[in-house]
Order: structure tokens, then C-alpha cells, then sequence
């Protein structure tokens, strides 16, 4: 079985902090498998907007809405704008995030903590909240979340409060899929490990990048692209219709647990 069997002909797949990186990449790829892609952004319009151009190019459909998913009113009200737009939700990925500066705990707030945790994390709790119920009317639905090797690891220098962030939505993500596996609903996650995308360029050095390389097996930071594949494949009932609960590493062998 291969990538080219995947087909969402017919199905809403609400993608995200898809206007640059992972988001944009995952976004494209379901595009051009029959899905009508909604381009969530939170400030980068233009890139929401040049996502959703070229998943039009490529023959699918797709629409572009902003919110701002630091609160969990902007993840309800996504959600619902989304279902009130187009009647379903088949397929909601939970990509937006970010590391929000590199900071170590001695020296974090309390508000920048909790701006952390709302971004990651609250915000995958919200925006399922909200979209569990339209699933279980329609009997079925998908949800992949984005968490990061750093759950695991516990991250890189600054990163403490993102990798808890992260570590917070693997166990949401396998506790959820326990709670609505019944309803015909599938939770599952991927976490990428070194991928290069702004979220780097905005939070990691160049030094610190080659550093992270370097514990890497295959010798490589990996691409947006990279991480399409296993997201298409858990969203896709055809294909991985008795996996849930599941956590897929996608890190060029950095973490092998």
C-alpha cells in the first residue's frame, strides 16, 4: 500500500497553524487527495493564503480561516465556524504551536508559562472538545495531533516549558482516542523530531541547530514534507482503520523509544 492510495474526495480537513512549515505541507497533501482543506492561521496571512493557492493548483478545494488559538474561545469558535461553513468536520489536525522564545524556567513568568501551554496544548484540548460531539453525530472523524520529540526528551536548552506543553498532548492524544475509540473516532499524534521550518528559524540558533544534527542517525535535520506521509496515513480510515492511541515518531532515528 502506498501514499497514492489515500483519497478524502468529500471530506473537511481542518489543518491548523497551516500557513508555513508542517501545517502548510500536511495541508497541501490533503488537498491534492480530494480533501476540502480549511487554512487555519493565527497572524501569517499571506502564507494561509499562498497554502490555500496552491491546493487550489493542485485541483482541490480549500478555504482560508484565522483565530487565535492562545485562548480556547479561538479554538471553540474555529471549530464551529468551520462546521457551520461546511455542514462536517471529517479530519481536524492539530498542528499550531510554537516554543514561544527560548527561556529557561528560572527566568520564565508565570504569563509566559501559561501563554506556552494555552498555544500547545490547550488549545489541542479546546479545538477537540469542540470537535469530538460533530464526529460522534457523524459516527466517524480523525484527529491527528502535532506533540514533538521533546515530550520525551524533555527538549533542548530554553525549551522546558514547551516540551511539557508537548508532553501533555501525547497523553491527551492516547487518552482521548481511549474515550471516543467507540463514537468511530480515531486520536493519533505524530511528533517530529529536527524539521527544518520557521519555527526553528525563529528559535534556534545556528550553533544549537548543529549540535541537535549532529545526535542524529541519519545525519540530517528533516522537511515539512517528510512528516505528510503518517499524517495522510493516520487520517485515513482505508489505512489505518485499527490504529489509534498512537504517538509516531518522525525524527531520522534522533529518539527510538
Amino acid at each position: 500500500m502506498g501514499e497514492s492510495m489515500l483519497d478524502f474526495t468529500g471530506k473537511v480537513a481542518l489543518v491548523t497553524g497551516a500557513g508555513s512549515g508542517i501545517g502548510a505541507a500536511v495541508a497541501e497533501g490533503f488537498g491534492r487527495r480530494g480533501a476540502h482543506v480549511v487554512v487555519h492561521y493565527g497572524h501569517n496571512r499571506e502564507g494561509a493564503e499562498k497554502v490555500a493557492s496552491a491546493v487550489q493548483e493542485a485541483g482541490g478545494a480549500a478555504s482560508v480561516v484565522s483565530a487565535d488559538l492562545s485562548s480556547p474561545a479561538g479554538a471553540t469558535r474555529l471549530v464551529d465556524e468551520v462546521v457551520a461553513a461546511h455542514g462536517r468536520l471529517d479530519v481536524l489536525v492539530n498542528n499550531a504551536g510554537d516554543l514561544l522564545g527560548r527561556t529557561p524556567i528560572a527566568e520564565m513568568t508565570d504569563g509566559q508559562f501559561a501563554r506556552v501551554m494555552d498555544l500547545n496544548t490547550t488549545s489541542v484540548f479546546a479545538a477537540c472538545r469542540q470537535a469530538v460531539p460533530v464526529m460522534q453525530r457523524q459516527g466517524a472523524g480523525a484527529i491527528v495531533n502535532v506533540t514533538s520529540v521533546a515530550a520525551r526528551t524533555g527538549g533542548a536548552g530554553g525549551s522546558v516549558a514547551y516540551a511539557t506543553a508537548k508532553g501533555a498532548v501525547s497523553t491527551f492524544t492516547r487518552g482521548l482516542a481511549k474515550e471516543v475509540a467507540r463514537d468511530g473516532i480515531r486520536v493519533n499524534a505524530i511528533a517530529p523530531g529536527i524539521i527544518v521550518t520557521p519555527f526553528h528559524e525563529r528559535n534556534t540558533s545556528g550553533e544549537q541547530m548543529a549540535a541537535m544534527v549532529a545526535g542524529i542517525p541519519m545525519g540530517r535535520s528533516g522537511t515539512p514534507e517528510e512528516c505528510v506521509g503518517t499524517v495522510l496515513f493516520l487520517a485515513d480510515d482505508g489505512m489505518s482503520g485499527y490504529v489509534t492511541g498512537q504517538v509516531i515518531e518522525i525524527n531520522g532515528g534522533q529518539l527510538t523509544p
